[in-house]
């Protein structure tokens, strides 16, 4: 059984930063694709960015240039980076880890954030 375990939102200033993290437990494999998504009140959930196990990031237009992922596949962790935050930027953020070999994707409970002054 895998489980993934979000942490780093909160509250932050327009123009803050914040990094968060998603630790997963259970038989994970660094060929899993990982990723971040977001969904703010009203709207379908979105992705964020996405890394694979070969270390390809792709990532939203709205996160370009100002949003970092990274993995760290001993740790079974995955990072997003949040620089020059914006009041739109506020959302549920959620880690997703993708089994490219079984088709299956897991979700962790999500954590929020909230851009605002």
């Amino acid at each position: 059984q895998v489980q993934l375990v979000e942490s780093g939102g909160g509250l932050v200033h327009p123009g803050g930063s914040l990094r968060l993290s998603c630790a997963a437990s259970g038989t994970i494999f660094s060929i899993w694709r990982m990723g971040w998504y977001r969904q703010a009140p009203g709207k379908q959930r979105e992705l964020v960015a996405a890394i694979s196990s070969g270390n390809t990031t792709t990532s939203a237009d709205s996160a370009k240039g100002r949003f970092t992922i990274s993995r760290d596949n001993a740790k079974n962790t995955v990072y997003l980076q949040m620089n020059s935050l914006k009041p739109e930027d506020t959302a549920v953020y959620y880690c997703n880890f993708f089994d490219t070999v079984g088709g299956r994707g897991y979700w962790g409970q999500g954590t929020q954030v909230t851009v605002s002054s």
